[in-house]
């Protein structure tokens, strides 16, 4: 019996796919149903090991802006 992990699960899952149906995956998994976000993750991990320190430090800057944008007009109820 073969183990896989989650990880590779994924990668086998979009692998084959073109550049369109990887862009249908993304789309149709944000905002939508819960059960993609790790599909999600393990997609975004394959950019950021591939991706530049500058290039790191803009996505990280823009999740920070999109984090605290979302805080000041959603604050959580205490």
């Amino acid at each position: 019996m073969q183990i896989i992990d989650l990880r590779q699960a994924i990668v086998n899952r979009v692998h084959d796919n073109t550049k369109e149906q990887l862009t249908e995956v993304i789309v149709d998994s944000v905002d939508h149903d819960e059960r993609a976000l790790p599909g999600l993750g393990v997609l975004f991990e394959m950019i950021w090991k591939e991706s530049s320190t500058s290039e790191q430090t803009q996505m990280v800057d823009s999740l920070h802006r999109h984090l605290h944008e979302n805080a000041a007009s959603n604050p959580s109820p205490s």
